[in-house]
């Protein structure tokens, strides 16, 4: 008998909170709205029913949010240095394994950022928000 610990709420929430950092903090840095839009129709890191079933168990979840967190922390380096290619290559693999899209290898990362500090885009998070 083998026993098995499912993935609690708590993770499946940070998966989420993980994917939409994706969204709003890194790939702003690397791409225009116009192109993480078409990301979103394309369902990139999109997560339905099917997908919390891959990533059911505790250490299926970690490894989800380990690579997502991973993917992260590497892309919001100042300067990308190759070192780390096969580091990132490997995460989104794990991802593939657990059925989430990330169509984008090491090297679509390695231009130039984009995007500066005073670029406004619609997926970043506000500032500070008004109340009325």
């Amino acid at each position: 008998m083998k026993v098995v610990f499912a993935s609690t709420p708590e993770q499946e929430q940070k998966i989420q909170e993980l994917i939409q950092k994706i969204y709003s903090k890194v790939f702003p840095l690397y791409f225009f709205d116009e192109e993480i839009k078409e990301f979103e129709r394309k369902q990139v890191l999109h997560t339905t029913t099917r997908h919390i079933e891959y990533f059911g168990t505790l250490k299926e979840a970690y490894q989800v949010i380990a690579s997502l967190q991973t993917i992260i922390a590497i892309l919001e380096l100042s300067h990308l240095d190759l070192k780390y290619e096969g580091l990132f290559e490997k995460n989104v693999y794990t991802l593939h394994d657990y059925g989430l899209t990330f169509p984008f290898s090491f090297r679509h990362f390695c231009k130039d950022k984009i995007m500066k500090s005073d670029v406004l885009s619609i997926y970043t998070k506000a500032a500070n928000e008004i109340l009325i």
